[in-house]
């Protein structure tokens, strides 16, 4: 699918030129901190050496004083308090962190996940059930109930006080929680927005351990679980996040808990862990657990403290994963004859496919595979307790969010944000919501927004890439959202000769690039999923690449490494 290469705006030319001069580095390296609003050496400094002081006041967030006291009336008072979470990974790792922090100095208190399949998504009223069936007095829910207005009353009428720590966009009406924890409702002024579930959660931890004169200290080594949860929700990697992301990515790669050091191991890292690492390694193994059998298999490895046993667990959730891989590539492939086969289908602005035989577990997976291929908003349905119930995704600037509640009116419920939701319907309806969504994306969306697209940073010689350049690019780590990872242009550059086809199929280049305007600095390229470019290469014609540059390790040798996003013939 061809693909438009969006150069963002060079940053302000005096600022690329202050900040160049006063850091010794180069302007295409000042412009990456210019365009990411680093404007100053005090800023720079901020941004390159997160500190744990940056962290705003957890007090700041609207009813955190309830909930603090909340949590500390029910331990003078030995209530059994229920640690609520969903079953996806940001849910289970904040589910796994409160857990673990209360269990230090209190035993009165479980932890429970929903059931994905029985229960759905967020609070249930299975789960309300349990609780009270069970004696517990305090539910705490995390990652999820700002939606959540009957079943918070239906926990009330059980005698239930219930504490919200969400991330997600309210409703029209907040639930009438105790506490409700949410930087997103009205009215709270906390000033970092963009906290994920398991942050939430743990900046409920930092407020109960002010309160009780718990240092900053001991509660430090959650933070391999907030990195995993913010990699994995893909949150933007900005202000409070990344901070939380730094810190917590040096807990995971120095001393991370014995679950994640099981992960660690069985995915196969053999290297300093990135973000990268978590959303394509650990991540969807935690996800593995809930996907094809039950989250609590995800929170009993991350709070396990026996190494045999957290073993035990980590294979079982890697078999899952495996699992979860041969179903998912079935689906898809199913799913993609499905809309070859329907003209409507090849022919439509939006994506929207049922089948009730098709795994809940996997349909995120499949919509987010599908966009790959028809890059247009996408939502996959199979069906749970009789209704039809799935997943949404959409394409890079268009709100899906919008487009979902324009149909509500055919909805059981739904929830989500911009990029990504899920949604449940009576069967019945799905043929009028197929054709209102189509109608409403129709008349919304441009054609450009149905173009993918590369966001390039700059164009860039050959010239001044090496070993410093890299090591400097890797201060902008951790990468993620709203602080991707750089890319650029080279123009006119062809292969030295040595290229060839690599992968199990050749499917995959690997290249030796030279670049007109740099002489005759040769540099290796390695390009996924670009074989049909070979030939045109191989012929010693130039082309216009976007690529990051990354340091290639193999076999104990290093060497830097453009890898090719995209490639492009250059117009006559």
């Amino acid at each position: 699918m061809e693909k438009k290469w969006v150069i963002k705006e060079k940053g302000d030319l005096a600022t690329i030129k202050h900040l160049s001069g006063a850091l010794g580095v180069s302007e295409s390296l000042a412009n990456l901190m210019a365009q990411r609003n680093i404007t100053s050496i005090g800023e720079a400094k901020a941004f390159f050496e997160p500190d744990l002081g940056y962290l705003h006041d957890p007090f700041l967030m609207k009813d955190m004083n309830i909930a603090v006291e909340r949590v500390s009336t029910a331990i003078k008072k030995n209530e059994k308090i229920l640690v609520y979470g969903d079953y996806d990974v940001d849910g289970t790792t904040a589910v796994a962190m409160l857990y673990s922090f209360l269990r230090e100095k209190y035993s009165n208190v479980g932890y429970y996940i929903p059931d994905r399949y029985k229960e759905g998504y967020g609070v249930s009223f299975i789960g309300i059930d349990y609780a009270y069936q069970n004696n517990y007095k305090l539910l705490i829910t995390l990652d999820c109930g700002i939606k959540a207005v009957d079943k918070v009353k239906y926990a009330r009428s059980r005698g239930l006080d219930v504490i919200i720590c969400d991330h997600h966009y309210p409703g029209d009406e907040i639930p009438k929680a105790t506490a409700v924890l949410d930087p997103k409702q009205p009215f709270c002024s906390y000033p970092y927005k963009e906290l994920s579930g398991c942050g939430v959660g743990f900046k409920l931890i930092h407020a109960f351990s002010r309160v009780q004169g718990i240092p900053f200290s001991s509660i430090s080594p959650y933070l391999d679980l907030v990195a995993v949860s913010i990699a994995s929700d893909i949150v933007p990697l900005t202000g409070e996040n990344r901070v939380l992301a730094y810190y917590g990515l040096k807990q995971l790669n120095e001393s991370p808990r014995m679950g994640l050091k099981e992960i660690i191991k069985e995915a196969e890292i053999c290297r300093a862990i990135t973000v990268e690492d978590i959303v394509f390694k650990i991540g969807p193994r935690i996800n593995a657990a809930g996907r094809m059998e039950t989250g609590s298999r995800a929170v009993e490895l991350l709070i396990s403290s026996d190494v045999r046993y957290a073993t035990g667990i980590s294979k079982e959730i890697s078999n899952y994963n495996n699992e979860r891989r041969n179903i998912d590539r079935s689906i898809t492939t199913e799913a993609m004859r499905m809309i070859s086969e329907d003209q409507r289908n090849l022919n439509a602005k939006t994506t929207v496919l049922f089948n009730p035989q098709w795994k809940k577990g996997v349909i995120g997976i499949v919509a987010s595979r599908l966009i790959e291929t028809y890059y247009r908003p996408t939502v996959i349905l199979t069906e749970s307790n009789g209704f039809a119930t799935g997943s949404a995704r959409s394409v890079q600037g268009y709100d899906l969010y919008q487009a979902i509640e324009a149909c509500s009116d055919l909805l059981e419920s739904f929830g989500g944000h911009m990029f990504a939701a899920g949604l449940t319907m009576k069967k019945e309806n799905i043929r009028l919501f197929m054709e209102r969504f189509e109608s409403f994306v129709n008349s919304t969306i441009t054609e450009d927004q149905l173009v993918p697209r590369v966001f390039v940073d700059s164009e860039l010689s050959f010239s001044e890439i090496n070993e410093d350049f890299l090591n400097f690019l890797n201060k902008f780590q951790p990468f993620g959202p709203e602080n991707m990872s750089p890319i650029f242009v080279s123009k006119n550059v062809s292969d030295s000769g040595a290229g060839r086809m690599v992968g199990s199929s050749g499917e995959h280049l690997k290249l030796e690039l030279v670049h007109q305007s740099s002489g005759a600095k040769v540099l290796p390229a390695i390009a996924f999923n670009q074989a049909d470019f070979f030939e045109y290469i191989k012929g010693g014609n130039l082309v216009d690449i976007c690529y990051s540059v990354e340091m290639n390790e193999f076999r104990g040798n290093r060497n830097l490494q453009l890898n090719i996003r995209d490639i492009k013939i250059p117009e006559a």
